[in-house]
C-alpha cells in the first residue's frame, strides 16, 4: 500500500438558506416549515424527501490520514454555522499539499459531488484536485475525477463493479469484516442531532465512520496483494495502538475499541 492515504467522509445537513432562496420562501416561515413544505410536495409526487446534493450543507469532513510517519484522525467542522466554505477549502487544501491517495465509501456517489457544489458556491480553489493532465501529465492517466482511475478510490463503487444494484452499506460490510461499524447514530439522525446541539456527537460519529472505511481499505489491500498477511496484521495492531492513545481524551474511541475487541 502506497502512502500517503487520505480516507474521508462527509456529514451534511439541509441547506435551508439555499432552499429558501430557490423557493422564494416568505420570511415569516420557519426553517422547519420551509423544509416540511418542500418534503410534502415531494411526497405528493412520489419522490424522495432527501435533498439533492447541491442543497446538502457540509457540516463535518472527517479524515484518516496515513503516511510513513503515522496515522492521524482529524475533522474539519463548521462550528459557528458560517464556516462551510472554510471547511471545504481546508479539505481541498490538504489534497493540494499532500497529493494523497483518496479513499471513500460512496464518495463518488455522494461526498465528492456535495463538496464540488458547495465548493463552487463558496469560491473554493482546488487546482490539484481538478487537474486532469493540464499541469501534471501523470494526472492525465490517473486523476481524482475519473471514476475508473484510482487516485480517488471509491471502495464501495469498486467492490460493486460500478453496478449500483450491487452496492453494500458501510455499516454492514464493516461488521461482516469484524470491525465495529456505526456507533451512536446513522446518517438519517444527523440533522436532528444538529438541531439538538449535538455537533460534537456528529463529529465523533463521522470519525468512527471514516475509521471503518480505512479498516475496510486495509482489508481490501490484503485482498488485492497490497498487504501481506503479516503487514495487514501489523497495520491493524498499529491502528488499535493509535486509537488507544486517543481514547483518554476522546471517549468515542474507547467505545469503538470496546466494540472491536
Amino acid at each position: 500500500m502506497a502512502f500517503p492515504v487520505l480516507v474521508f467522509d462527509v456529514e451534511s445537513i439541509p441547506d435551508i438558506q439555499g432552499l429558501r432562496l430557490l423557493r422564494d420562501a416568505p420570511a415569516e416561515a420557519t426553517d422547519a416549515e420551509v423544509l416540511a413544505q418542500w418534503a410534502q410536495e415531494r411526497k405528493d409526487h412520489g419522490q424522495s424527501d432527501f435533498l439533492p446534493h447541491y442543497l446538502q450543507r457540509v457540516l463535518v469532513v472527517s479524515c484518516v490520514f496515513r503516511n510513513a510517519e503515522g496515522l492521524r484522525v482529524h475533522s474539519f467542522v463548521d462550528r459557528d454555522g458560517a464556516s462551510e466554505g472554510r471547511v471545504v477549502q481546508n479539505f481541498f487544501r490538504t489534497i493540494e499539499q499532500k497529493a494523497p491517495q483518496l479513499v471513500s465509501w460512496n464518495g463518488g456517489g455522494f461526498d465528492l459531488p456535495v463538496l464540488h457544489y458547495r465548493g463552487l458556491r463558496h469560491g473554493v480553489v482546488a487546482g490539484k484536485y481538478w487537474d486532469m493532465g493540464e499541469d501534471d501529465r501523470e494526472f492525465k492517466y490517473n486523476n481524482y475525477i475519473n471514476r475508473y482511475h484510482t487516485r480517488h478510490l471509491d471502495l464501495m463503487d469498486l467492490l460493486a463493479m460500478f453496478q449500483p444494484r450491487a452496492n453494500a452499506p458501510l455499516d454492514a460490510m464493516a461488521k461482516l469484516c469484524g470491525f465495529p461499524g456505526k456507533l451512536g447514530m446513522d446518517g438519517s439522525q444527523v440533522y436532528q442531532a444538529y438541531l439538538d446541539g449535538g455537533l460534537e456527537d456528529i463529529r465523533r460519529y463521522c470519525e468512527t465512520d471514516v475509521m471503518n472505511t480505512y479498516l475496510l481499505y486495509c482489508q481490501y489491500q490484503k485482498m488485492r496483494g497490497g498487504f501481506t498477511e503479516a503487514e495487514y496484521t501489523q497495520e491493524i495492531a498499529f491502528v488499535k495502538e493509535t486509537l488507544d492513545t486517543l481514547a483518554p481524551t476522546e471517549p468515542h474511541w474507547q467505545e469503538y475499541l470496546a466494540a472491536w475487541r
